[in-house]
């Protein structure tokens, strides 16, 4: 019998598989997503994503009711959160994930590799 993939499976997938990204824990039991030193987002759980994004980004995306405020930071504009309660919410978080991606990489370019140590021999 095989078992659906949970919301957080589902969004570590597709995320993981775009270059340079790096999963690994963050904050309060998260699963941080970074592009080299920069989050992209964060998941709580199957339930809730969390995201930072320039203030007129995230006016624009919470005027479309994309996003709310993020429940530590209820009186900024930056911090936003995001419940996951179906599949719509799922390809929305990664949409959400993408744009900063996409975003993070424009400015500073995928993080370089360090080279392998060369070994006398």
């Amino acid at each position: 019998m095989t078992h659906p993939r949970t919301a957080s499976r589902q969004i570590t997938e597709e995320v993981t598989s775009w270059p340079g990204v790096e999963v690994g824990s963050g904050n309060f039991g998260s699963v941080a997503f970074k592009v080299g030193r920069r989050e992209i987002g964060h998941l709580h759980g199957d339930h809730a994503a969390h995201f930072g994004f320039p203030k007129q980004v995230w006016a624009d995306l919470e005027r479309q009711g994309r996003i709310t405020h993020h429940p530590v930071f209820p009186d900024s504009s930056g911090p936003a959160a995001r419940r996951i309660e179906d599949e719509a919410d799922v390809r929305d978080v990664i949409e959400l994930l993408r744009l900063n991606y996409d975003r993070v990489v424009a400015r500073y370019g995928l993080p370089v590799e360090p080279e392998a140590p060369v070994v006398p021999g």
